[in-house]
């Protein structure tokens, strides 16, 4: 049975993405899920820490390489 306290959301990765994660995940023994689910909760930890996220280029957004 699925855990009643967790949200169910659909999310659509692309490959290259996707198998990042997915290699990422198996040096850390974790399950895709578990994976997506980590990184999230540690950014919002961070930022929650942080007050919001800053660049390492004043005034410049980060982009993705992964996309």
């Amino acid at each position: 049975m699925a855990d009643q306290n967790k949200k169910q959301v659909p999310l659509r990765l692309s490959v290259k993405l996707y198998n990042a994660i997915a290699a990422w995940a198996e040096d850390d023994f974790r399950s895709v899920n578990g994976q997506i689910e980590y990184l999230l909760t540690e950014c919002v930890r961070r930022r929650k820490k942080n007050g919001n996220y800053v660049s390492e280029e004043a005034g410049v957004s980060p982009k993705p390489d992964i996309e």
